[in-house]
């Protein structure tokens, strides 16, 4: 055997450090059968010493990376151990290799158990691989319910006070005209501030109610009301808004009625009318609804064929409320539709057919003139329909809507106005103008696109909310 194999060996099993050699040779020296052991050893045959060394070489060679210490990289001290509990009689590269060997043992050893752990449960013990399946089927079917309501719950709980809360109706509409109540509510009390009423003042208030488009008449009638015993005396700004909120009651509750469609007419044949964008089909898909739930066999007609978008809007309120819709290809000709349309009702015992048209602006000859074609040609089924004809008028428009009512109202014979759009951009104060100059039904009002937001017209909520009152406590 080589000195450097032989040195490594009694390193590695022997005694090299010097503590453990005074230990070995105290106890030589103490123990009578230390020399008859060493002549023992030293009797070895040669043969079997030979056959040591070899061995001794056999494992060295399958061991190379021991004899290269220097290849080795540097392995780091476990986590807790402490470096005197490498084994000391080593020098710093054998130990450091020999941790090294450890460590691949150990990964070998790992992967064929978890190899081993990976083989098939059911096999070897089917009864468990059925109770798994079990369970797993159950908590399926829990889970995604207990899921819910926990994040229900954990959801309401932080919400808290951020929960939005529904505006009333009310609120809703006097945020719907907040720009014509902010105008007039802040006019009247930079006029009326400490100051008595004289005719400058009183021509001011004027002039502040016709920019609110409440028009010329009903601002003479308020100025008129507010001078009456009050000239040359103080008026506060809130007395001056009380007044307003009465004229405009006084002047709406006329005109506030409901729809009537019980009037003896089956089907009863309603016309919806007005310009591009007023909100003709989402206001027909809104009535709809409102028929469905009082029990009403409700009809829808597609007549606006100029926009595809529209005839689909209206499938969809079909298929909300269960009503038969009947439609063209896009460019379809709309009397034609309409003519279909009420054949159709009056076959399947419909109780209210609403037909839509497409927009047109009042100054355009050939529209009306289209127009003026449906109401013909509904009129050779059915001699007295259609029965109610509404206008929809966009509450931002302002003065153009009184030509609207003027122009409609002759072609089409226009029955009653939906205003709709009263979302916090509106100039309200035109339905006041409206109201008093054509005196025609103002059946509904709309302040968006949802459900909800199709109200019948109250005087005393409109009057209250555009003279900026709150009239929920009033």
């Amino acid at each position: 055997m080589s000195e450097k194999k032989r040195g490594f060996f009694s390193r590695l099993f022997g005694n090299s450090s010097e503590e453990t050699q005074n230990l070995q040779e105290e106890k030589a020296t103490d123990s009578a059968e230390l020399p008859r052991a060493l002549e023992g050893v030293q009797s070895v045959p040669p043969d079997s010493v030979k056959g040591l060394e070899e061995t001794t070489e056999a494992v060295a060679g399958e061991t190379p990376v021991l004899e290269n210490p220097e290849l080795i990289p540097e392995a780091e001290t476990a986590p807790g151990e402490k470096a005197s509990d490498k084994p000391h009689n080593l020098d710093e590269a054998e130990a450091k290799a020999l941790e090294e060997t450890a460590y691949l043992d150990s990964d070998v050893l790992t992967e064929e158990n978890s190899a081993d752990s990976e083989a098939e449960p059911d096999i070897l013990f089917p009864e468990v691989r059925d109770a798994a399946a079990t369970v797993a089927e159950d908590t399926a079917d829990v889970q995604p319910v207990l899921t819910d309501e926990i994040t229900e719950l954990s959801g309401t709980e932080e919400a808290g006070e951020d929960v939005p809360v529904k505006k009333s109706w009310f609120q809703r509409l006097k945020a719907g005209l907040s720009r014509s109540s902010s105008a007039l509510t802040e006019g009247i009390s930079s006029i009326f501030n400490k100051r008595k009423l004289d005719a400058d003042t009183l021509e001011e208030l004027e002039d502040i109610l016709i920019q609110a488009d409440l028009g010329i008449d009903t601002a003479i009638a308020i100025t008129d009301r507010v001078s009456d015993g009050r000239y040359d005396k103080e008026i506060s700004g809130e007395e001056v808004r009380s007044i307003l909120a009465e004229e405009i009651e006084n002047v709406l509750e006329p005109v506030a009625k409901p729809l009537d469609l019980e009037c003896g007419h089956k089907p009863h044949i309603l016309l919806m009318v007005g310009v591009n964008g007023t909100g003709k089909t989402t206001t027909i898909g809104k009535l709809s609804s409102l028929l469905h739930e009082r029990g009403k066999k409700v009809m829808l007609a597609a007549g606006d064929t100029f926009r595809a978008a529209a005839v689909e809007q209206l499938k969809v309120w079909g298929e909300r409320t269960g009503a038969e819709v009947v439609a063209r290809d896009t460019g379809a000709d709309a009397a034609g539709l309409a003519y279909d349309a009420v054949d159709a009702a009056l076959c399947n015992n419909t109780d209210v057919l609403l037909i839509d048209t497409a927009g047109r602006l009042q100054n355009k000859a050939e529209l009306m003139d289209e127009l003026e074609k449906i109401i013909r040609v509904i009129r050779k089924r059915v001699p007295d329909a259609p029965h109610t004809t509404l206008l929809t008028l966009d509450a931002t428009t302002g003065q153009n809507a009184l030509s609207q009512v003027e122009i409609f109202g002759k072609v089409a014979g226009v029955t009653g106005l939906v205003m709709t759009k009263l979302d916090g951009t509106a100039r309200g104060g035109i339905l006041v103008a409206i109201a008093r100059k054509y005196g025609l039904p103002v059946h509904f009002i709309g302040v968006g696109e949802d459900m909800d937001d199709l109200e019948p017209f109250s005087a005393s909520d409109f009057a209250a909310a555009i003279a900026g009152k709150d009239h929920e406590t009033d």
